[in-house]
């Protein structure tokens, strides 16, 4: 996923945008850590900057492959400025992973899913945490090691990004 992330930050700077890897770092950062965000927002203001968690999911203990497939957003609880992000990161999943199940909760009104996971509630600015298909799926996992599933997470990605900053 490291290439994926460099190629998505690459994608976005190519179109004027500034992006940066918020954990550069190969090994796992704890989660005080991973609140650097916070002072981009400082620093940038927080109507400045996004953040866009990239993870895959898992459904199983590991030590057997199992059947749960699918792509989804997480927001926070409530109605934020992240819900608008996730709605266009799903559109542009529409797009790019034809066939692919796509996990929703439209209780609130959007597609997210909401969850308050640490990262998501503690960060100053709008923030989505995506689970991109399951690495213990077998179909999920060749489709997530190939060029094409590669580049389809790269332009989902871009294109969500792009499509919610050209709303505001």
């Amino acid at each position: 996923m490291q290439l994926a992330f460099l190629l998505i930050v690459s994608a976005l700077t190519a179109r004027g945008l500034d992006a940066s890897l918020l954990v550069p770092e190969e090994t796992d950062i704890s989660l005080p850590e991973r609140y650097r965000v916070n002072e981009w927002c400082r620093q940038l203001g927080k109507d400045n900057v996004l953040l866009i968690s990239i993870h895959c999911n898992a459904a199983g203990r590991g030590d057997r492959r199992l059947f749960a497939r699918g792509w989804c957003a997480y927001t926070t609880r409530g109605d934020t400025r992240a819900d608008a992000l996730a709605t266009s990161l799903y559109t542009a999943a529409q797009a790019h992973l034809p066939g692919h199940r796509l996990c929703t909760d439209y209780t609130d009104a959007d597609p997210a899913l909401e969850k308050d996971f640490y990262l998501l509630r503690h960060t100053s600015c709008p923030a989505v945490l995506t689970e991109n298909l399951f690495m213990d799926n077998h179909e999920d996992c060749d489709f997530l090691l190939s060029p094409e599933g590669q580049q389809a997470l790269v332009d989902l990605h871009v294109d969500g990004i792009t499509a919610y900053l050209s709303t505001l």
